[in-house]
Protein backbone atom coordinates (compact mmCIF):
# COMPACT_ATOMS: atom_id res chain seq x y z
CA UNK A 1 0.00 0.00 0.00
CA UNK A 2 2.38 2.50 0.82
CA UNK A 3 4.17 1.78 -2.19
CA UNK A 4 1.36 2.34 -3.93
CA UNK A 5 0.75 5.53 -2.45
CA UNK A 6 4.33 6.86 -3.04
CA UNK A 7 4.50 5.85 -6.78
CA UNK A 8 1.19 8.10 -6.90
CA UNK A 9 2.54 11.06 -4.81
CA UNK A 10 5.85 10.58 -7.46
CA UNK A 11 3.56 10.96 -10.73
CA UNK A 12 1.31 13.09 -9.35
CA UNK A 13 4.19 15.85 -9.32
CA UNK A 14 5.95 15.42 -12.43
CA UNK A 15 3.24 13.61 -14.79
CA UNK A 16 0.86 16.86 -14.34
CA UNK A 17 0.87 19.80 -15.45
CA UNK A 18 -1.38 23.03 -15.89
CA UNK A 19 -1.93 24.24 -19.21
CA UNK A 20 0.21 27.46 -18.72
CA UNK A 21 3.19 25.43 -18.78
CA UNK A 22 2.50 25.62 -22.78
CA UNK A 23 1.83 29.12 -23.10
CA UNK A 24 5.14 29.79 -25.56
CA UNK A 25 3.36 28.25 -28.60
CA UNK A 26 6.16 29.00 -30.75
CA UNK A 27 8.46 27.21 -28.95
CA UNK A 28 6.24 24.44 -28.75
CA UNK A 29 5.37 24.53 -32.55
CA UNK A 30 9.41 24.55 -33.21
CA UNK A 31 9.91 21.64 -31.26
CA UNK A 32 7.02 19.52 -33.03
CA UNK A 33 9.01 20.12 -36.32
CA UNK A 34 12.27 19.56 -35.30
CA UNK A 35 10.67 16.40 -34.00
CA UNK A 36 8.94 15.77 -37.72
CA UNK A 37 5.50 15.53 -35.77
CA UNK A 38 2.11 15.56 -37.30
CA UNK A 39 -1.06 16.44 -35.19
CA UNK A 40 -4.57 15.84 -35.73
CA UNK A 41 -7.56 17.56 -33.51
CA UNK A 42 -11.24 15.47 -33.94
CA UNK A 43 -13.93 16.75 -32.73
CA UNK A 44 -16.92 14.15 -32.59
CA UNK A 45 -19.92 15.62 -32.82
CA UNK A 46 -23.73 14.77 -33.07
CA UNK A 47 -26.46 17.92 -32.57
CA UNK A 48 -23.78 20.63 -31.70
CA UNK A 49 -24.66 23.36 -34.22
CA UNK A 50 -24.96 25.76 -31.51
CA UNK A 51 -20.72 24.99 -30.39
CA UNK A 52 -19.27 23.75 -33.31
CA UNK A 53 -18.46 26.97 -34.93
CA UNK A 54 -17.22 28.84 -32.41
CA UNK A 55 -15.00 26.03 -31.45
CA UNK A 56 -13.25 25.55 -34.83
CA UNK A 57 -12.80 29.44 -35.25
CA UNK A 58 -11.03 29.23 -32.65
CA UNK A 59 -9.11 26.53 -33.10
CA UNK A 60 -8.08 27.01 -36.75
CA UNK A 61 -7.88 31.05 -36.17
CA UNK A 62 -5.01 30.23 -33.13
CA UNK A 63 -3.33 26.96 -33.74
CA UNK A 64 -3.70 27.00 -37.18
CA UNK A 65 -3.35 29.90 -39.28
CA UNK A 66 -1.29 32.20 -36.44
CA UNK A 67 0.94 28.85 -34.60
CA UNK A 68 0.82 26.06 -36.44
CA UNK A 69 0.49 23.28 -33.65
CA UNK A 70 -2.36 21.61 -35.69
CA UNK A 71 -2.23 20.09 -39.13
CA UNK A 72 -5.79 19.37 -39.30
CA UNK A 73 -9.35 19.68 -38.14
CA UNK A 74 -11.90 17.32 -38.42
CA UNK A 75 -15.60 16.82 -37.48
CA UNK A 76 -16.42 12.85 -37.25
CA UNK A 77 -20.10 12.89 -37.17
CA UNK A 78 -22.80 10.68 -35.40
CA UNK A 79 -25.65 11.62 -38.09
CA UNK A 80 -26.57 14.70 -36.52
CA UNK A 81 -30.50 16.27 -37.37
CA UNK A 82 -29.22 20.01 -36.75
CA UNK A 83 -26.64 21.85 -39.03
CA UNK A 84 -23.47 20.71 -37.07
CA UNK A 85 -22.13 19.48 -40.40
CA UNK A 86 -23.34 22.99 -42.16
CA UNK A 87 -21.79 25.14 -39.52
CA UNK A 88 -18.31 22.95 -39.29
CA UNK A 89 -18.18 23.14 -43.05
CA UNK A 90 -18.53 26.94 -43.57
CA UNK A 91 -16.34 27.79 -40.91
CA UNK A 92 -13.21 25.46 -42.54
CA UNK A 93 -13.21 22.02 -40.82
CA UNK A 94 -13.01 18.84 -42.55
CA UNK A 95 -15.82 16.60 -42.46
CA UNK A 96 -16.79 13.28 -41.83
CA UNK A 97 -19.89 10.91 -41.14
CA UNK A 98 -18.53 8.31 -39.10
CA UNK A 99 -20.86 6.31 -41.17
CA UNK A 100 -19.32 6.91 -44.02
CA UNK A 101 -15.68 6.27 -43.08
CA UNK A 102 -14.63 1.84 -43.41
CA UNK A 103 -17.85 1.45 -45.17
CA UNK A 104 -17.32 -2.04 -45.52
CA UNK A 105 -17.78 -2.42 -42.17
CA UNK A 106 -21.46 -3.12 -40.26
CA UNK A 107 -22.46 0.35 -39.20
CA UNK A 108 -22.69 0.91 -35.36
CA UNK A 109 -23.89 3.88 -33.41
CA UNK A 110 -21.79 5.84 -30.53
CA UNK A 111 -18.77 8.32 -29.69
CA UNK A 112 -16.94 5.51 -29.24
CA UNK A 113 -17.30 4.71 -32.68
CA UNK A 114 -16.55 8.12 -33.40
CA UNK A 115 -13.17 8.13 -32.15
CA UNK A 116 -12.00 4.45 -33.76
CA UNK A 117 -13.00 6.22 -37.15
CA UNK A 118 -11.32 9.07 -36.40
CA UNK A 119 -8.05 7.21 -36.29
CA UNK A 120 -8.12 5.66 -40.03
CA UNK A 121 -9.60 8.70 -41.47
CA UNK A 122 -6.80 11.56 -39.56
CA UNK A 123 -3.33 11.58 -40.49
CA UNK A 124 -1.68 12.53 -37.28
CA UNK A 125 1.05 10.76 -35.14
CA UNK A 126 -1.16 12.36 -32.45
CA UNK A 127 -4.28 12.66 -32.42
CA UNK A 128 -5.84 15.46 -29.63
CA UNK A 129 -10.05 14.78 -28.87
CA UNK A 130 -11.98 17.40 -27.70
CA UNK A 131 -15.40 17.52 -27.22
CA UNK A 132 -17.67 19.89 -29.40
CA UNK A 133 -20.03 20.94 -26.61
CA UNK A 134 -18.07 23.03 -24.77
CA UNK A 135 -19.06 26.90 -24.18
CA UNK A 136 -15.75 27.89 -22.96
CA UNK A 137 -13.79 27.18 -25.61
CA UNK A 138 -10.22 28.28 -25.49
CA UNK A 139 -6.56 27.17 -27.45
CA UNK A 140 -5.90 26.02 -24.22
CA UNK A 141 -7.65 22.55 -24.62
CA UNK A 142 -5.77 21.14 -27.24
CA UNK A 143 -1.88 22.96 -26.59
CA UNK A 144 -2.58 22.21 -22.72
CA UNK A 145 -2.66 18.45 -24.14
CA UNK A 146 -0.23 18.39 -26.63
CA UNK A 147 2.66 20.28 -24.84
CA UNK A 148 3.53 17.07 -22.67
CA UNK A 149 3.63 14.67 -26.05
CA UNK A 150 6.08 16.89 -27.37
CA UNK A 151 8.47 17.42 -24.76
CA UNK A 152 8.03 13.84 -22.99
CA UNK A 153 8.69 11.13 -25.68
CA UNK A 154 7.79 8.53 -22.63
CA UNK A 155 4.47 10.03 -22.54
CA UNK A 156 2.39 8.08 -24.48
CA UNK A 157 -1.64 9.83 -23.47
CA UNK A 158 -2.51 13.20 -21.91
CA UNK A 159 -6.40 13.53 -20.07
CA UNK A 160 -7.19 16.72 -19.12
CA UNK A 161 -9.05 17.71 -16.15
CA UNK A 162 -10.66 21.37 -14.76
CA UNK A 163 -11.62 22.30 -11.61
CA UNK A 164 -9.35 19.90 -9.38
CA UNK A 165 -7.61 21.43 -6.70
CA UNK A 166 -4.48 23.45 -7.42
CA UNK A 167 -2.81 26.41 -5.49
CA UNK A 168 -2.75 29.23 -7.63
CA UNK A 169 -1.14 32.42 -6.56
CA UNK A 170 -2.42 31.58 -2.81
CA UNK A 171 -5.94 30.58 -4.57
CA UNK A 172 -7.14 27.14 -4.31
CA UNK A 173 -10.02 25.59 -6.53
CA UNK A 174 -12.15 23.56 -4.99
CA UNK A 175 -12.68 19.86 -5.65
CA UNK A 176 -14.85 17.44 -6.66
CA UNK A 177 -15.14 15.89 -10.16
CA UNK A 178 -18.21 14.70 -12.44
CA UNK A 179 -20.68 12.19 -10.78
CA UNK A 180 -19.76 9.51 -12.32
CA UNK A 181 -16.51 9.64 -11.79
CA UNK A 182 -16.85 9.98 -8.26
CA UNK A 183 -19.39 7.32 -7.54
CA UNK A 184 -18.36 5.00 -9.87
CA UNK A 185 -15.24 5.10 -11.88
CA UNK A 186 -13.15 6.16 -8.85
CA UNK A 187 -14.81 3.74 -6.35
CA UNK A 188 -13.88 1.05 -8.69
CA UNK A 189 -10.50 2.33 -9.84
CA UNK A 190 -9.12 2.62 -5.76
CA UNK A 191 -10.62 -1.33 -5.73
CA UNK A 192 -8.80 -2.91 -8.46
CA UNK A 193 -6.41 0.04 -10.03
CA UNK A 194 -5.50 1.94 -7.09
CA UNK A 195 -2.58 3.50 -8.81
CA UNK A 196 -5.36 4.98 -11.90
CA UNK A 197 -6.98 7.02 -9.15
CA UNK A 198 -4.12 9.18 -9.93
CA UNK A 199 -5.91 10.37 -12.67
CA UNK A 200 -7.88 12.92 -11.46
CA UNK A 201 -11.09 13.24 -14.28
CA UNK A 202 -10.58 9.69 -16.07
CA UNK A 203 -14.11 10.40 -18.12
CA UNK A 204 -12.85 13.68 -19.13
CA UNK A 205 -13.67 14.04 -23.03
CA UNK A 206 -10.25 15.89 -23.93
CA UNK A 207 -7.16 13.68 -24.37
CA UNK A 208 -4.27 13.86 -26.60
CA UNK A 209 -2.85 10.23 -27.57
CA UNK A 210 0.26 8.69 -29.60
CA UNK A 211 -0.75 7.10 -32.46
CA UNK A 212 1.42 4.37 -32.53
CA UNK A 213 -0.51 3.36 -28.70
CA UNK A 214 -4.47 4.02 -29.30
CA UNK A 215 -4.30 2.47 -32.82
CA UNK A 216 -3.27 -1.27 -30.81
CA UNK A 217 -6.50 -0.93 -28.18
CA UNK A 218 -9.79 -1.74 -28.17
CA UNK A 219 -12.75 0.65 -28.62
CA UNK A 220 -15.63 0.01 -26.53
CA UNK A 221 -18.70 2.21 -29.54
CA UNK A 222 -20.14 3.56 -26.59
CA UNK A 223 -20.35 5.16 -22.65
CA UNK A 224 -17.23 3.13 -21.94
CA UNK A 225 -14.37 4.05 -24.27
CA UNK A 226 -12.61 6.55 -22.02
CA UNK A 227 -12.48 3.74 -19.07
CA UNK A 228 -11.28 1.06 -21.20
CA UNK A 229 -8.36 3.64 -22.93
CA UNK A 230 -7.37 4.27 -19.54
CA UNK A 231 -7.16 0.18 -18.13
CA UNK A 232 -5.96 -0.67 -21.93
CA UNK A 233 -3.00 1.49 -21.56
CA UNK A 234 -2.35 1.04 -17.99
CA UNK A 235 -2.07 -2.87 -18.23
CA UNK A 236 0.45 -2.91 -21.50
CA UNK A 237 2.74 0.17 -20.80
CA UNK A 238 1.91 0.79 -17.10
CA UNK A 239 1.33 4.86 -15.34
CA UNK A 240 4.32 6.05 -16.33
CA UNK A 241 2.64 6.17 -20.02
CA UNK A 242 0.37 8.67 -18.62
CA UNK A 243 0.11 12.29 -18.30
CA UNK A 244 -2.61 14.84 -17.16
CA UNK A 245 -3.06 18.63 -17.87
CA UNK A 246 -5.01 21.10 -15.78
CA UNK A 247 -7.52 23.00 -18.33
CA UNK A 248 -9.02 24.92 -15.53
CA UNK A 249 -12.50 25.08 -16.03
CA UNK A 250 -14.77 23.89 -18.52
CA UNK A 251 -18.34 24.91 -19.05
CA UNK A 252 -20.92 22.66 -21.08
CA UNK A 253 -24.41 21.23 -20.45
CA UNK A 254 -24.66 18.98 -17.25
CA UNK A 255 -26.72 15.41 -17.98
CA UNK A 256 -29.60 14.43 -16.34
CA UNK A 257 -29.01 11.77 -13.61
CA UNK A 258 -31.32 9.24 -15.73
CA UNK A 259 -28.80 9.83 -17.98
CA UNK A 260 -26.21 9.57 -16.25
CA UNK A 261 -27.72 6.07 -15.09
CA UNK A 262 -27.37 5.06 -18.31
CA UNK A 263 -23.98 6.28 -19.12
CA UNK A 264 -23.01 4.19 -15.53
CA UNK A 265 -24.36 1.14 -16.66
CA UNK A 266 -22.62 1.17 -19.80
CA UNK A 267 -19.14 2.08 -18.28
CA UNK A 268 -19.50 -0.58 -15.56
CA UNK A 269 -19.95 -3.38 -18.36
CA UNK A 270 -17.04 -2.23 -19.97
CA UNK A 271 -14.99 -2.18 -16.45
CA UNK A 272 -16.12 -5.86 -16.12
CA UNK A 273 -15.22 -6.95 -19.17
CA UNK A 274 -11.71 -5.76 -19.06
CA UNK A 275 -10.94 -6.91 -15.41
CA UNK A 276 -12.43 -10.26 -16.64
CA UNK A 277 -9.68 -10.28 -19.52
CA UNK A 278 -7.10 -9.13 -17.22
CA UNK A 279 -7.72 -11.86 -15.21
CA UNK A 280 -8.79 -9.66 -12.28
CA UNK A 281 -12.46 -11.72 -12.42
CA UNK A 282 -12.61 -15.20 -13.47
CA UNK A 283 -16.27 -16.26 -12.02
CA UNK A 284 -18.18 -13.35 -14.67
CA UNK A 285 -19.14 -14.97 -17.94
CA UNK A 286 -22.47 -13.11 -18.95
CA UNK A 287 -24.48 -10.19 -17.67
CA UNK A 288 -27.73 -8.40 -18.26
CA UNK A 289 -27.41 -5.78 -21.08
CA UNK A 290 -30.96 -4.35 -19.84
CA UNK A 291 -30.73 -1.12 -17.87
CA UNK A 292 -33.86 -0.64 -15.65
CA UNK A 293 -35.27 2.55 -14.63
CA UNK A 294 -38.70 3.95 -13.08
CA UNK A 295 -40.77 6.92 -13.16
CA UNK A 296 -43.93 8.07 -11.55
CA UNK A 297 -47.09 9.65 -12.81
CA UNK A 298 -49.09 10.31 -9.84
CA UNK A 299 -49.93 6.97 -7.92
CA UNK A 300 -48.55 5.19 -10.94
CA UNK A 301 -45.26 3.69 -11.30
CA UNK A 302 -43.38 2.64 -14.66
CA UNK A 303 -40.90 0.54 -15.46
CA UNK A 304 -38.18 1.60 -18.15
CA UNK A 305 -35.90 -0.68 -19.70
CA UNK A 306 -33.23 0.23 -22.08
CA UNK A 307 -31.25 -1.81 -23.89
CA UNK A 308 -27.84 -0.80 -23.72
CA UNK A 309 -24.68 -3.36 -24.40
CA UNK A 310 -21.66 -2.12 -25.00
CA UNK A 311 -20.10 -3.22 -27.94
CA UNK A 312 -16.31 -2.86 -29.06
CA UNK A 313 -14.17 -2.41 -32.32
CA UNK A 314 -10.66 -3.95 -32.16
CA UNK A 315 -7.55 -2.37 -32.37
CA UNK A 316 -7.22 -0.58 -35.69
CA UNK A 317 -4.20 -2.17 -36.55
CA UNK A 318 -5.68 -5.50 -36.93
CA UNK A 319 -8.37 -3.82 -40.12
CA UNK A 320 -6.90 -4.46 -43.71
CA UNK A 321 -7.94 -1.13 -44.75
CA UNK A 322 -5.98 0.29 -42.15
CA UNK A 323 -3.07 -1.81 -42.38
CA UNK A 324 -3.12 -0.81 -46.22
CA UNK A 325 -3.56 2.81 -45.37
CA UNK A 326 -1.19 3.17 -43.08
CA UNK A 327 2.10 0.66 -44.58
CA UNK A 328 1.57 -1.80 -41.98
CA UNK A 329 1.77 -5.11 -44.26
Amino acid sequence: MEAAVNKISHWLKHNTFHHSDFWDLKKLVESKEEQGLTISLCLPTLNEETTIGKEIVLFKSELMNRYPLLDEIAVIDSGSTDKTIEVAQAFGADTYLADDILPGLEKKKGKGENLWKSIYQLKGDIIVFVDADIKNIHPRFAYGLIGPLIYRPEVKYVKGFYDRPLTLSNITRPSGGGRVTEILVRPLFSLFYPELTAIIQPLSGEYAVRREVVEGISFPIGYGVETSHLIDIYSQHGLEAFAQSDLDQRIHDNKSTRDLGKMSFGILQTFLTRSRDLGIFSDIKQYETVFRQFQATQNEYEALEFEIFEDERPPMNTIPEYRKKYGLD
